[in-house]
């Protein structure tokens, strides 16, 4: 097993190593970790003349006598030439000393660093009752710090002075780079995966065991080792190249420059906006990797078995009957509560002797817009008799994360009952939830009865509400059954939900290989039933399409009764369906917006043209 973790841990993060996410710190590493610690070449000097004494030293000894003989003649002047070397030696300041072993001690600290803050951080942040962006603000600083001291060699024996009473005293500017390594991974956010997202779960839970240290360690190390690469190329080129070796000043000082600059960078979140201009060109290793039922089942995703959840796995999916799960996990990681006295937080042991719902769904996904009217309609129904419902928004898109844009979309639904945002998916692990959306029914003991995965079976979940509210209180006056209409689509009877950005791509169905590089397409002569393709110049992101100066066009073949499209951005989008065309007026956020609807499933093709200005996210269907 620790085997197994180990090697999926390492995978995960090498894929991880040369994503996109890492270029950021690759300069950095580069100069700081790298090519500060080439020799200089007065270095270079001293270590052949060395190698050449040590050469030449039999040979010396045989001449010996000789020597000694030539020595005292003339030890006057050599008396009076070291006191003049010596006095020269004084009077100059000694050259710097780097350590032949920083990069190996920037790429310890950042392993070290990133794996303490990512397993335990959270949870010694939360004791503390400080905020959870302190580690990254504090890594920050540390950065600036190093790298004025690079630009300003006096402020560095400022910034040394408080470590005088320590021994080989090293903070990182010349001699160690472990402090550097240190703040590295305390700023270094590497790009999401089922290995990083097992972990995030396992140290916000603090249920931290062997099997999550090594499958964090060796994701570490497999992160680390491009950038140890990279930091040795950068020691390589300075040793090989002359103006290298010759400006080992400059180089200290770009490094500094660089540093602060990641610094700025991360302060304004402009990283996160350079991994936006280029593709991912790791996203398909990263989905056939993530999609390994190996790996599925090693991290027994969405979330590491623990203490809280391990009984989960005793309910059957989409059961009709009562069954006996264990305790509900904790509602855990939440950044923002909403429709809650005073907006404070729930926790589940607050609410024993009532029945609960929870019910994870996200603001724009087509298969919670059309399950949120059976849970606002048991909500309404049933609080009163002593139910209480729960959404935990969970995100599928980054911008389903912002606050004002999940309010928004609850009060549309007629939203009313606890909303709590889930941004880092931290409560969605911890019940290992793997659907959007997904109904816990937890009885009046805090214990998980029923769990419902998807769409569907909303007779018989209002069912099992009303025994567990019987249960719970013998004799309750309970309201008639609710008359939501289910309009769940039937097996094969619609287009699949279709995503636009490369990351989640499905249904595509042009010739083109589908890109952040490949800058125009084309409508194919052929396209397959349940597919969509581009015509003209895009721009296509890792979770939405745009066109890059012009109008473009989406065809899409599809079987549905209802087709949505969400939309962003501001311009007039027009579709062409059945030899008519219309038009939607787009603007501001992200929203679903209807583009066809009819009374009964059917098999069609639209024609959608986006301006400029507007970006797609994805095709729903009903």
């Amino acid at each position: 097993m620790y085997l197994t973790l180990a090697i999926i841990g390492f995978l995960g993060g090498l894929i991880t190593g040369i994503s996109p996410c890492i270029l950021p710190v690759l300069p950095v590493i580069f100069f700081s970790g790298g090519a500060q610690s080439a020799r200089t070449a007065k270095q270079q000097k001293k270590d052949d003349a060395r190698d050449a004494a040590a050469r030449d030293a039999a040979g010396k000894d045989a001449a010996g006598t000789a020597a000694s003989a030539t020595a005292a003649a003339t030890a006057g002047g050599t008396a009076v030439a070291t006191a003049t070397r010596t006095e020269t030696e004084k009077q100059a300041p000694p050259e710097p000393t780097v350590s032949r072993w920083r990069p190996y001690q920037v790429i310890l600290g950042l392993v070290v660093s990133f794996s303490v803050f990512t397993l335990a951080g959270s949870l010694i942040l939360a004791l503390l009752h400080l905020p959870q962006d302190v580690l990254r603000y504090a890594g920050i600083v540390v950065l600036v710090l190093i790298g004025v001291g690079l630009i300003v060699p006096k402020f560095e024996e400022y910034l040394e002075k408080p470590f005088s009473w320590i021994p080989q005293r090293n903070v990182g500017t010349e001699r160690g780079g472990f402090v550097l390594g240190i703040a590295l991974g305390a700023v270094y956010v590497p790009c999401a995966g089922p290995v990083l997202a097992a972990i995030t779960v396992a140290g916000s839970t603090g249920r931290i065991g062997p099997e999550t240290i090594v499958l964090t360690v060796t994701f570490a190390i497999g992160a680390a080792i491009p950038l140890l690469i990279f930091a040795l190329a950068g020691r390589r080129v300075a040793e090989r190249v002359k103006s290298f070796r010759k400006h080992q000043k400059g180089i200290r000082l770009t490094g500094g420059v660089l540093m602060l600059a990641l610094a700025v960078g991360l302060l304004f979140n402009l990283p996160q906006a350079l991994q936006r201009l280029i593709p991912d060109y790791t996203s398909a290793l990263q989905d056939q990797f993530s999609n390994s039922s190996q790996v599925s089942d090693a991290l027994n995703l969405g979330g590491i078995v623990n203490a809280q959840n391990k009984n989960l796995s005793k309910c059957t999916n989409n059961a009709d009957q009562l069954q006996s799960c264990g305790t509900a996990p904790d509602i855990t990681g939440i950044q923002q509560w909403f429709n809650t006295p005073g907006d404070k937080p729930i926790a589940l042991d607050q609410l024993k002797g009532r029945v609960v719902l929870v019910d994870f769904w996200a603001y724009s996904c087509i298969n919670c817009q059309r399950s949120i009217p059976h849970v606002v309609a048991w909500d309404k129904a049933y609080r009163a008799a002593g139910l209480d419902v729960i959404g935990v928004h969970s995100p599928e898109y980054a911008f389903e994360k912002v606050p004002a844009n999940v309010e928004a979309g609850a009060k549309g639904f007629g939203i009313t009952y606890p909303v709590a945002i889930d941004n880092t998916l931290s409560t969605w692990t911890n019940y290992r939830n793997r659907y959007w959306p997904a109904h816990y029914l937890i009885d009046a003991k805090g214990v998980v009865r029923n769990v419902q995965f998807g769409e569907g079976n909303y007779a018989s979940t209002e069912k099992l509400i009303r025994q567990l509210l019987q249960d719970a209180k013998p004799g309750v006056s309970l309201p008639a059954a609710t008359e939501v209409k289910d309009t769940t689509p039937t097996a094969g009877s619609t287009t699949r939900e279709t995503y636009l950005g490369t990351t989640k791509v499905v249904n595509f169905g042009g010739s083109e290989k589908y890109s952040g590089s490949t800058p125009t397409f084309a409508f194919p002569a052929k396209q397959p039933a349940n597919s969509f393709a581009l015509d003209g110049a895009w721009t296509l992101n890792t979770q939405f399409v745009e066109p890059t100066a012009q109008d473009a066009r989406i065809r899409l073949n599809y079987k549905a009764a209802e087709v949505r499209m969400v939309l962003s951005g501001s311009g007039t989008v027009s579709y062409t369906a059945d030899g008519v065309t219309k038009t939607i007026d787009v603007t501001g956020t992200p929203d679903s917006y209807e583009l066809l609807k009819s009374a009964s499933a059917k098999t069609g093709n639209v024609i959608v043209t986006i301006p400029k200005g507007v970006s797609a996210y994805s095709f729903t269907f009903g």
